[in-house]
């Protein structure tokens, strides 16, 4: 169908990253789900990833399947010889009884204090300031949230779980080319470099950022509908070895059984929310993205409530 590109653009790998990795935690619930059946590789992989032994990340003790929770993700862009930088930060809320997700991705660039390190920087600084846990209570104070787990990955691996899968099939709305790829109109089948492709999109589609945002939600519900899919038992031992190579949590094993439960009450649909409101400001030598205030109190009082707290 397409033409391979020889070289991945590492701008293209930024933009589908932070959609991407907002499947990650949806992912571990049909892993859980299947996973007794290739216990050997599910087990492996779990030793592999989990932080909760590590008492300045020791998650909120939470009924999961019942009770509502949150979890910080993060992007890692790894870097040699430091600790590297959160290419993505996406806090979710879920909400068992609801049987809603809401997603707020936060721009990389946007200009916070960095609890902890007594400065007001990118966010993006605190995971090279003081890794998982700054980066949590950096976020807790921004939105003035609890933040009860999270999940850190590095991305440059985590990308060929869509291959892992067999790719995605998702319904395109209108014919679209791009970089050497073409996407016809109706049912296409995605690989991991063309999802890359088409959800960056924006140019060649006259809806602009509007239309690159419905292709990244399709993509999304697209994968979360693969991990509902029976037949991922067949690539488990496959995707639990890229999930033990670049993952690291804070859930414990009994969380994530729980998952099987809160599995069944979850629907497809993710609320995907982001910062609109704010400007860009040159401070100094650096560009930073300037929260409206108004606008982070409104998203920090939605996802309160999502999480029962009012």
């Amino acid at each position: 169908m397409t033409t391979k590109l020889t070289r991945r653009s590492k701008r293209e790998k930024s933009k589908f990253k932070k959609y991407i990795l907002g499947f990650i935690a949806l992912l571990f619930v049909g892993i859980v789900a299947w996973g007794g059946m290739n216990y050997y590789s599910f087990q492996k992989a779990l030793d592999k990833m989990n932080d909760s032994k590590d008492e300045q990340l020791k998650a909120s003790a939470k009924e999961i399947d019942v009770e509502p929770f949150s979890v910080l993700l993060l992007g890692i862009d790894e870097r040699a010889n430091d600790n590297g930088r959160t290419d993505t930060m996406i806090v979710a809320t879920v909400n068992p009884d609801l049987g809603t997700i809401k997603m707020l991705s936060i721009p990389r660039d946007s200009r916070v204090e960095i609890v902890g390190n007594n400065t007001v920087e990118k966010i993006n600084h605190a995971y090279a300031r003081g890794g998982v846990a700054m980066s949590i209570d950096t976020v807790e104070n921004l939105l003035s949230i609890p933040i009860d787990y999270y999940v850190a990955v590095n991305m440059e691996g985590f990308l060929s779980v869509i291959d892992k899968v067999g790719g995605i099939e998702v319904m395109n709305d209108m014919d679209l080319a791009h970089g050497g790829y073409s996407f016809p109109q109706g049912e296409i089948k995605l690989s991991g470099e063309e999802a890359l492709i088409f959800s960056r999109i924006r140019y060649e589609d006259p809806r602009g950022d509007f239309g690159r945002q419905m292709r990244q939600k399709l993509i999304l519900e697209a994968l979360l509908k693969e991990a509902k899919d029976p037949e991922i038992i067949f690539q488990l031992g496959d995707i639990m070895k890229v999930l033990g190579d670049n993952i690291r949590m804070n859930f414990t094993v009994s969380e994530l059984k729980d998952f099987s439960s809160l599995y069944k009450k979850l629907n497809n649909e993710i609320d995907l929310m982001q910062f609109e409101n704010g400007v860009g400001q040159t401070i100094g030598k650096y560009w930073y993205y300037i929260l409206d205030e108004q606008e982070v109190s409104d998203i920090s009082q939605e996802l309160n409530t999502h999480l029962g707290n009012n």
